[in-house]
């Protein structure tokens, strides 16, 4: 692609081709500006010299090592749905043209792009670069580079990228430095932001290589970090850029400071806990209520070699749930999926293997504002009621809440409840086993697992299933099968967590829209095909302004609890943590929680 005129892609052409022409006439060009939100004004104004989160003083030196349980990697391009990335290859190899801040909704200050330029109805945004910007092998990131990088990601990535950027209609590269990229007629207005989000990836190093492929050759980024040596599937390391070019920027002081950061593959999660209080690597995040009760005290501890902390964050926690595949038609009527949610007994298990440590989730964007709860009221009811034929009258008249023992209800009530819904569903016990009344087919199916300790989870479920006569497996895999049997649907139940940012946008479509239900690798891993989801999905993307964004998401909220497309599981409003005490780390800790790329080593 030339930089020496003007070039547009249109939606035609990340199928065909490049289409040459003009570049759109401006009326009213909009000023340059350092950075955006996605409502209202970034906190950090033009001339600032830091994030406040960070310490700009922090040194630089010194090793990380931290940990991965997995059966190992075989890739080192993130960027597809072949095989198995390595850990960190996109958080460290590669820059992105904007880059947000961990202490607001969504904002987001300049990288790659020195400025940008959209107009106040966002219809297009116009990316300048930094003429100083460079990939590792020395070359200049260019504005050709972005549009490369555009049209190899949503054609030969992860299909992801396609419905993420799917609302941009025309590419531009008006010079060497400045790129436009023009919207369809929506009113998308996170789109300037997650444009912004794009990984640039150099073009004179992709043209002569297969980039829908997988493998180990170590890529040319223009990040702080660099592969520079790696055992296949076994573990992988990055050195600091020392002439990195954006060392100096604003938005990189304090940050990025290890010289060496090293992650080694645990099989296992146990050996991997063994191996921290070893001092084989340095930092552990710690995902099991029981570990944390019960393996972080000790002698080491006590000396202060070993910290451990639980550090609030004011995230949403998202929905970590066990996940039907609707795809399966045993999990396609609702009244089922609802009926295999009271058999789970969260109550239970948080007394007996939880160490009361959880909350149950009650929302997929839980621990926000975002987050529905009581009956709708104001304009969230006012949203849903212009669906209300097409929505069981359950999200007008019953407050979501997900089956408990807690108090009088007891495990025996909920079972109860299970086989009328089973009853309404057209199933009966027969000879023990629940059937399908007309058809006579047994009500089966399997837990897929990849993690050994959730065994102790699913199993309890499973008897409580068989109560019913449901007929129950629970199958455990290794990591990349479990990766692979994910990515082609090949499941009936999983444990996913759907993760949420406080402002949700285009991400959402791949989550549950209709058009992703069939695209291997999507994260629409439910398959949801529902035309009021689908609605409400681009009422999210298309809120103008915080307040619609809040009363959208609820009523978006509201309509999947309703769905029963999950059995929601538990979350906590902490990281939990644990370092070695030569690693130090800001004092403030930004809203976002804990980055691990803004501590430093001290010793």
């Amino acid at each position: 692609m030339s930089t020496k005129r003007n070039l547009r892609y249109t939606a035609l052409a990340l199928v065909s081709g490049l289409i040459t022409g003009l570049a759109p006439l401006v009326h009213a060009e909009p000023a340059p500006v350092h950075g955006i939100a996605m409502h209202g004004e970034p906190a950090y104004g033009p001339d600032f010299p830091h994030f406040d989160y960070v310490n700009p003083d922090a040194p630089k030196g010194g090793r990380l090592r931290l940990n991965v349980v997995a059966n190992g990697y075989d890739s080192f391009n993130p960027f597809v749905v072949r095989g198995v990335a390595a850990a960190g290859v996109n958080s460290y190899v590669y820059d992105t043209l904007l880059e947000s801040s961990a202490d607001e909704a969504f904002s987001a200050y300049g990288l790659i792009a020195e400025s940008l330029e959209t107009p106040e109805s966002r219809r297009y945004v116009v990316f300048n670069l930094r003429p100083e910007a460079r990939f590792q092998d020395g070359e200049p990131i260019t504005a050709d580079d972005v549009a490369f990088s555009f049209k190899i990601l949503t054609t030969d990535g992860h299909p992801f990228y396609r419905s993420y950027y799917g609302d941009v209609s025309e590419v531009t590269v008006e010079n060497e430095h400045r790129i436009r990229f023009d919207f369809s007629d929506t009113d998308n207005r996170e789109l300037p932001l997650i444009l912004g989000q794009m990984p640039v990836l150099p073009e004179h190093y992709w043209k002569d290589r297969a980039f829908s492929g997988s493998g180990l050759e170590v890529p040319v980024g223009s990040g702080p970090y660099r592969i520079s040596e790696f055992d296949a599937g076994r573990s992988v390391t990055f050195q600091r850029v020392e002439d990195y070019w954006a060392a100096d920027l604003p938005l990189r002081k304090g940050r990025f400071n290890f010289d060496q950061i090293r992650y080694d593959y645990y099989s296992d999660d146990t050996v991997a806990l063994e191996a921290f209080r070893a001092g084989n690597y340095d930092f552990r995040q710690e995902f099991s209520a029981k570990n944390w009760a019960t393996s972080y005290s000790g002698d080491r501890f006590d000396k202060g070699e070993i910290i451990a902390e639980s550090l609030a964050h004011s995230r949403p926690a998202g929905m970590q749930a066990f996940v039907f595949n609707t795809r399966r038609g045993k999990f396609q009527d609702p009244l089922v999926r609802e009926a295999i949610s009271y058999a789970f007994d969260f109550d239970w298990a948080n007394r007996n293997l939880f160490h009361d440590q959880y909350t149950r989730t009650n929302s997929f964007f839980e621990n926000s504002e975002l987050a529905s709860s009581g009956l709708p009221e104001g304009e969230e009811k006012r949203i849903l009621e212009g669906y209300r034929d097409q929505l069981p009258d359950s999200v007008f008249t019953r407050q979501y809440r997900p089956p408990s023992t807690d108090g009088d209800n007891t495990l025996r009530d909920n079972l109860r409840t299970a086989m009328d819904l089973l009853t309404k569903a057209g199933y009966q016990v027969r000879d023990g086993r629940m059937v399908h009344r007309e058809s006579g087919e047994a009500l089966s199916f399997e837990f897929l697992l990849r993690q050994k300790n959730f065994e102790r989870i699913v199993l309890p479920y499973k008897a409580n299933l068989e109560r019913l006569g449901i007929e129950v497996a629970v199958r455990l895999v290794d990591t990349n099968q479990y990766i692979q049997r994910v990515r082609s649907f090949d499941f009936d139940i999983i444990t996913h967590v759907f993760g949420q940012s406080n402002s949700p946008g285009n991400e959402q479509r791949d989550y549950w829209h209709s058009s992703m239900a069939e695209v291997s690798g999507s994260r629409n891993l439910i398959g949801i095909r529902n035309p009021v989801v689908d609605a409400l999905v681009e009422m999210v993307i298309q809120a103008p302004d915080r307040e619609a964004l809040v009363h959208r998401t609820r009523a978006l909220d509201r309509v999947l609890l309703h769905g029963h497309y999950v059995v929601p599981q538990w979350h906590v409003a902490v990281d939990r943590i644990a370092y070695w005490s030569f690693l130090e780390r800001p004092e403030t800790t930004p809203d976002n929680g804990f980055d691990l790329n803004n501590w430093w080593y001290g010793r």
